[in-house]
Formats: C-alpha cells, sequence, structure tokens
C-alpha cells in the first residue's frame, strides 16, 4: 500500500506533466594544446550571505521567435520562388566538383574507386528546376540511377544539385545505395516534401541499418550557400563515422574552399519529418538561421540533434528526441550562440536530453520536457550566460539540471523531480587532464547562477548544492517531498547557511544571495527593500 508521502510525490509527478510552463516561454583547431591550471576555489568561510528584496532578481518572460512561420504553405511559396527554367542532368566525373570536394581529398576518393570500379563519377543537377524524374531520365543507364517501383528510384552514385539549380523531390521515394557508394549533396536548392530518403542495402533489398561507425552508409550534406527545405519526409538509415558524412549535416565548406567560393552559411529548415537510424540525426557547422520544427527524431545512433561550431541564430522548437542511442538526445557544442531551444520532448536517451557544450552562450532553453534519460535532465558544460526558463526534468539517471564551469546562468521556473542525485547542481571541474584543446575549447573554473522559482522535488541527493561558487542566488524555491528521512539539506556553501537560507525563503519571501567577499565574510547581511 502506497504511504501518503509516496501519493503526494505521484500527484506532484503527474501535475508537473499536465501543467505547461509560463505561458509566454515557450576536433581541435592547429596549434599548441594549453592546459590551464584550475583557479582555486574559495573555501567555506570565505563565504558571506545576503537577504535582499526578491525584486533583485525579477526578469521579464523571454522573448521567443514565432514559430508560426515554419508552414508548408512558407515552404511551398519559396519553392514556386524558384525560376522555371530548363532541366539539365549529366554525370561526371567527381574531380572538380566543389560539393564533393571533402570525399576526394586526403585519400577518402578511393572509397568511391573500390565502389563504382572506375574512376569515381556522380549525378549533377546543373540548373533548372529538377525533378527526380527529370534527373531519371536525363541519366538513362540503370548502372547509375533505376526506377524499381512507382515514385521509387536508387540512385548508384553520389547526387549533387550544383549551385544555382532547384531539385524538387516530391511524394517519392529515393534509395542512396550503400554498396555503390551513393550519397547526396546540395550545393544549390534543395526541397524534400513528403518523401523518403534511405540509406539502401541492395543485397539485402532492405534499408541499410548501422552496423559499427566506420562502415560507409550513404548521407546527406548541405554546404555553404545552399537552402534546404525538408517537409513531411521520412529520412532513414544514413550516416557513419567520416567528417560531413554523419547522417544529415548542414556545413560551411572548409575556409581554404570558401576563400574561393565566398559562400554564406548554409541554411535549412526541417519540418515536420521523421529521423530514425542516422549516426547523427541533425548536425551543423557554421550554420545560420537554422529551423528545425516538429520533428521526430528516433533510435539514431550518437546524437539525434547536434548544431556545432559557430552556427548561430538556431531555432530547435517541437521536436520529440528519444532512444539515442550512445549519447544525448540534444547537444549544442562549440560557441553555438544567440539561438532558442525550446518546446522538445528529449527522453530515453544514452546520456543526457539536452545539452549546452564548450562555450555556447546567450541561448534560452524553455518549456523543454526531458525525462527518463540515463544521464542529466540538461546539461550546461563550460557554457555561461544562459537562460533556462520552465524546463521540466524528471526521473533522470543523474541531475535534473546540472551546471559545470559555466558562470551567469539564470535557472528561472523549472521543475526538478525524481532524478537520481540533485535537483540542481553546480559543478567545478578540473580538465587539465583530458585531451581538450584549450586554445580553441578554453573555459573558467568557475559556477555561478540565480534559481528563481519553480520546484525541485524528491530527488535522490537532494534539492540542490554547488561547488564553491562565485555566487548562487535563491529566490521562491519550492523543495518539497524530500526522499531522506533527514528531510530537507544542502551540502557544501549552502548547508553552511542552512538555516539562514531556508528562513529567508520560507519565513521573509526574500531572496538570498551567496558569494565571497570581504564584506560580509562570515556574516548574514539584511539588506532593507
Amino acid at each position: 500500500m502506497k504511504t501518503p508521502k509516496t501519493l503526494r510525490v505521484l500527484s506532484l509527478l503527474i501535475t508537473v506533466l499536465l501543467v505547461p510552463g509560463p505561458a509566454s516561454a515557450a576536433a581541435g583547431i592547429a596549434g599548441e594544446t594549453v592546459t590551464p591550471p584550475p583557479a582555486k576555489a574559495p573555501a567555506l568561510e570565505d563565504y558571506g550571505l545576503q537577504i535582499k528584496s526578491g525584486e533583485a532578481l525579477y526578469r521579464p518572460d523571454p522573448v521567443l521567435p514565432d514559430l508560426s512561420r515554419f508552414t508548408r504553405e512558407a515552404i511551398e511559396s519559396r519553392l514556386a520562388g524558384r525560376p522555371d527554367q530548363e532541366p539539365s542532368v549529366t554525370v561526371e566525373r567527381i574531380g572538380d566538383v566543389s560539393a564533393l570536394g571533402d570525399f576526394v581529398d586526403e585519400g577518402r576518393a578511393r572509397e568511391w574507386v573500390i565502389r563504382q570500379f572506375s574512376h569515381p563519377q556522380a549525378i549533377l543537377v546543373n540548373s533548372g528546376k529538377v525533378t527526380l524524374e527529370d534527373v531519371y531520365r536525363q541519366v538513362d543507364d540503370a548502372r547509375y540511377m533505376e526506377r524499381v517501383g512507382d515514385g521509387t528510384y536508387i540512385v548508384r552514385l553520389p547526387l549533387v544539385v550544383r549551385h544555382g539549380a532547384t531539385l524538387v523531390i516530391r511524394d517519392q521515394t529515393l534509395r542512396l545505395s550503400e554498396e555503390r557508394g551513393a550519397f547526396f549533396a546540395n550545393d544549390g536548392w534543395l526541397f524534400v516534401i513528403d518523401s523518403k530518403i534511405l540509406g539502401w542495402r541492395e543485397q539485402a533489398n532492405g534499408p541499410a541499418t548501422f552496423r559499427k561507425k566506420t562502415d560507409f552508409r550513404p548521407f546527406f550534406v548541405g554546404w555553404g550557400g545552399s537552402e534546404t527545405f525538408i517537409l513531411g519526409t521520412t529520412m532513414a538509415s544514413l550516416g557513419y563515422h567520416q567528417s560531413k558524412s554523419y547522417g544529415f549535416a548542414i556545413a560551411q565548406y572548409s575556409d581554404f574552399d570558401n576563400a574561393r567560393l565566398q559562400r554564406s552559411a548554409p541554411h535549412a529548415w526541417v519540418v515536420e519529418s521523421t529521423f530514425e537510424d542516422l549516426y547523427y540525426g541533425f548536425y551543423c557547422y557554421e550554420a545560420k538561421d537554422v529551423a528545425v520544427v516538429n520533428n521526430v527524431y528516433r533510435d539514431n545512433i550518437v546524437y539525434g540533434i547536434d548544431p556545432h561550431d559557430y552556427s548561430e541564430g538556431l531555432i530547435i522548437a517541437g521536436n520529440e528526441v528519444y532512444g539515442t542511442r550512445e549519447k544525448h538526445g540534444i547537444i549544442i557544442s562549440r560557441q553555438v550562440n544567440n539561438s532558442w531551444i525550446i518546446g522538445n520532448r528529449s527522453y530515453n536517451n544514452g546520456l543526457s536530453g539536452i545539452v549546452l557544450d564548450r562555450q555556447s552562450r546567450n541561448n534560452v532553453v524553455a518549456n523543454n520536457v526531458s525525462f527518463d534519460n540515463h544521464g542529466d535532465g540538461i546539461g550546461l558544460y563550460e557554457s555561461p550566460d544562459n537562460l533556462l526558463w520552465g524546463n521540466r526534468l524528471m526521473n533522470n539517471l543523474r541531475n535534473g539540471i546540472r551546471v559545470r564551469n559555466s558562470t551567469n546562468v539564470d535557472l528561472y521556473h523549472n521543475v526538478a523531480v525524481l532524478n537520481g542525485t540533485w535537483g540542481i547542481y553546480g559543478q567545478l571541474k578540473d580538465l587539465s587532464a583530458t585531451d581538450r584543446n584549450f586554445k580553441e575549447d578554453f573555459y573558467d573554473y568557475e559556477v555561478s547562477m540565480a534559481v528563481v522559482g519553480g520546484e525541485l522535488a524528491s530527488n535522490a541527493s537532494g534539492p540542490i548544492s554547488s561547488d564553491n561558487p562565485e555566487y548562487i542566488a535563491l529566490y521562491n524555491v519550492g523543495m518539497r517531498f524530500p526522499r531522506s528521512d533527514a528531510g530537507i539539506h544542502f551540502e557544501g556553501v549552502l548547508g553552511h547557511f542552512q538555516t539562514q537560507i531556508f528562513d529567508a525563503l520560507l519565513n521573509q519571501d526574500q531572496a538570498v544571495f551567496i558569494k565571497p567577499s570581504a564584506s560580509v565574510t562570515g556574516k548574514v547581511t539584511q539588506v532593507e527593500n
């Protein structure tokens, strides 16, 4: 029979799942690797506590992007705006095609020599507004492309949309032959609507399901200057462990190539589509203003959604991400800035639900639900100046929210319940013994955060803990239903001021600020409202 305490916790969990948050929130560079020693963290006796009005921590609801513009009608309008020109498709050697340069350099061409039994060739969509049927008719060679059913085609060469050309795939299935080394590169405009793009194993007459990371599988990449629109489409069984060959990738050209090509950042809308059994469900590099909205990412291998390296202005919204085998459901890493991760559901992933990593700054993570993950609900690693607003983190194996080596993090109106360690954990971690390139992936050995509103309930280790923070501020934080018989308790600097914290939060309805300061060392300072 369940105890009253257990029933209260279950009731709270049901409330968390059903009640929405605040209404308006919805590899290394060349050069020497420098290993900086971590700064010395302040000792407990160096800290003081101030009590102030909660108004000192007020901040308005975040301004979130308008998602209503990412519609079928908007994509069809962009397609209609492309010029109707005669289609031109050829089969040519791949050596001088810019969109294929990454795949013939550094010995990678050998992959296609072996698979094509000749000097590598590709199908090139050169110009015009081209359909898949146009490609088939102009190639006119079953060795390279074959129609295997009504609206179903198999391609046995790399397929490239050249700069300025437009390819439209609508209500069709495109199979990319694994045995023959087929893949899909967009250097122009691509519209894939209500279709399927599949890695295909011809010998088995079925999908090229994942075996091991070094085994070639077909993939898609959209290059600098390209425009890619994916709508209502399934992409499956793509990608392996090679640069820009991860499954679905949107990537700028290298600095060397772009000095010649002068391409703008790549752009994409990925809307209402499904991605499964991809090595990376989504990857981007130096992309801007990409929208990944209302998709399903399921059972992908390493990551579900992985924007990377110097991408900016991204919108990752309304996606369902689950079953990622090895690592995180959603991760942004290496200076992915000024972006939004909002309204996603990320669960049952190999590590964490959502991660911000390697100096990703000025991002808003709002109204997401992250649960049943084998790591944290949300993790911030070496990523300062971010806002987490109105997220719900439940039953994750580790922490609800982990803030590691990250400063000026605002945690507002988040709910973390039934997690395996802390509701919120501020962590200092010395990374000097790792193989990290500190020239590129620098970090500060500091943690600071403001925690306002929300609920930290029934987490196994307690509601909140922080290794020696630069500062920590708390106001109006619910901390009900402790799992420990000892009740709600803190450790470290929070434990040092536990009585004063509870008195200020619960009895005075005030905010507390804890930081090392000569003016407040060893004192509790009451600041007038």
